[in-house]
Order: structure tokens, then sequence, then C-alpha cells
């Protein structure tokens, strides 16, 4: 195996499966070639992580595949930093930094993003400018975004932090600009999807380590019927961002979790990636045919402590299957 690992530290990759004994004089290519052409559903995990980038981000967030630009995006919320990576080039930058916290973005039907920032303020970058399309929350002047993401019509749905005196709450900005909060007492509000026949909403609460599931009524945005769809067990970190893959199965990441988490529509764990980083904080599906899982971490701060993946952008190469993210559709 020393010839196989010594290629495949070259290449900055971690190989998550071992199938039947390898010839050792393989190249990485051949490997990876003979990992690909087999299916081991259960027994052995069929993939491979790459380490893209590394900005040593204090919190990673928000990753997400840009379908007109063939782009991932991502930021650091505390520095205000975005950043994309080019996989058809490999070259990633940090290409806009705002002078407060970024939480979030959702991507127009032009390309332009759409950001949500501190104080509850909103609005599009446009080159090095930001257009505000809200001024401020006023009871949010102490607060800021975290997730957010836009639903089937173009509406968004962003959540604030908790702040002294008050938890977080969700937000539902409507496309004519307009606000309104539709859920309160939130410990900390985070990952969002929709099942695949945009019947429900899942709804991540960091604060309780749970994620929820609603009824969603794609007419209205209304959300409804609130339950419980995983509780994570004490001591086995925090569930973080989110995204649902073709399957409908629902992939959290995992803050102090040290990876990602893949459940099935019941709610149960049916595997976990596990990366070198223990504050997992996000994940997409990304690429041509969104076969490619991108994910953040966070605490590049302290490498030591939280891992050599602290603070980076991951690429995995799954058998797994995405779909795009929905348009945030603001006049």
């Amino acid at each position: 195996m020393s010839k196989i690992t010594t290629d495949i530290k070259k290449c900055n990759y971690y190989i998550i499966c071992v199938p039947t004994p390898i010839n050792q004089n393989k190249t990485l290519t051949r490997l990876c070639n003979e990992i690909q052409q087999h299916n081991y559903k259960e027994e052995i995990l069929q993939l491979m992580t790459e380490q893209i980038a590394d900005y040593r981000c204090i919190t990673g967030e928000n990753p997400m595949w840009h379908p007109l630009e063939k782009k991932v995006y991502w930021l650091d919320i505390p520095s205000g930093r975005l950043f994309r990576y080019d996989p058809s080039t490999q070259q990633h930058e940090n290409f806009f930094t705002h002078d407060e916290e970024v939480g979030g973005f959702t991507i127009q039907p032009d390309g332009v993003l759409l950001l949500f920032m501190s104080r509850g303020a909103i609005g599009f970058l446009r080159g090095n400018r930001i257009d505000h399309v809200v001024d401020e929350i006023s009871e949010e002047k102490a607060s800021r975004f975290n997730d957010v993401i836009a639903d089937p019509a173009g509406r968004v749905f962003c959540g604030t932090m908790p702040q002294k005196g008050r938890l977080g709450v969700l937000y539902r900005l409507e496309t004519d600009g307009s606000i309104q909060p539709i859920l309160e007492g939130i410990g900390c509000s985070n990952g969002m999807g929709f099942s695949n026949d945009l019947q429900k909403m899942y709804y991540t609460d960091s604060g309780k380590r749970e994620i929820y599931l609603f009824d969603y009524d794609q007419e209205t945005g209304d959300i409804s019927n609130q339950r419980v769809f995983v509780k994570t067990p004490d001591g086995e970190g925090v569930p973080d961002g989110m995204t649902v893959d073709r399957e409908g199965y629902v992939w959290s990441a995992r803050w102090d979790g040290s990876g990602l988490f893949r459940f099935d529509i019941q709610g149960n764990l049916e595997r976990k990636i596990e990366l070198p980083a223990s504050k997992v904080s996000s994940v997409v599906f990304g690429g041509d045919d969104y076969t490619d899982i991108y994910a953040t971490t966070a605490g590049g701060n302290d490498k030591i402590i939280n891992g050599s993946g602290a603070g980076a952008l991951f690429r995995i190469k799954t058998e797994f299957t995405g779909k795009p993210d929905f348009f945030s559709r603001l006049s």
C-alpha cells in the first residue's frame, strides 16, 4: 500500500473505501476508476474526499453551486469574506469582503447573489456594491442572519441568531421584498431543505439539536404541523447545514460531529462520511451532474483543536446525486 498511499497524498485525496485486494502497482487514476466502477452499497462506502481550498475560515458556511457560472460559492460569516471555486480551472478566490458579518446568500435568476447580513440587512451584491432590499430589522439590531434557503416560488426562508433576551426567529422574505416572522423561540436557526414532492420542509434548530419536518404549502409559503425528524443524541455534536438528494434522503452537516450524516425519509441514519475537522458546518451538491458534494468546515483559527481540515472547503466524489437549489426571485 505504500505506493498507493504516496500517490493519494500527492493529490490531497482521502480514500475512504477499500475494494477487494488492489494491485499496488496501479496508478492513482486507475485506482480511482476501479473504485468508481464498483457498487459497494452497505459494506463499503464508495467515495473520495479532496480538500479544495483552505482560507482558515472561522465559520465557513453556505456552500452553493452556481448553476449559471458552474462554480461553487461559500463564505466565512464573521469576516464577511465570500469565496468561489471554478472546477474547470481548479482556481479559487476571495472575491469580496464585506465590512460586516454575512450569514448566508441565495442566487437570483440573473446570477446575482442576494446577501443576508447583520442587523437583518438584505441586499443584492452587484460587483463591489450592495443594493439593499431591507436596510435592517429593528428587532435584529444585535443579531445577524444565519442559514437561508429559497423556496420553489422564489421566496426566502431566513433565520436569525439568538441575542441577549431574545431567541432566534425564522423569517420569510417575499418576492416583493416584504418580510415577516413565521417561527419564534429558535435556539439557533440553521439548515433547511424540501422534500422531493415539495410537500414538506426540513428545518434545523441547532440550539435544540433537532431537525424538524413541516408540511409546506407551495402556493402560500406557509409551514405547519411541526414534528421532530431527527434528534441528535447528547455528546454527538450539533446538526448544522443540510441538503436533500434525489432519493429524498437528508444530508446534515454535524458541528462537533466531524462529518456528514445521511438520513432516510423516516429519519434513520443511513451512513456517515467523516471529514478531518470537528466542526462540519454545511453541505451542498454540485457539478454538472450534481454528483459532487461540497462541504464547509469551521474553526480554522485553531486547527490543533478543530482538526487539519478546519476552515476549509471539501469536495466529495460519491455514488449519490443531488438536485439544484431554487433561485430567489426578488423583483
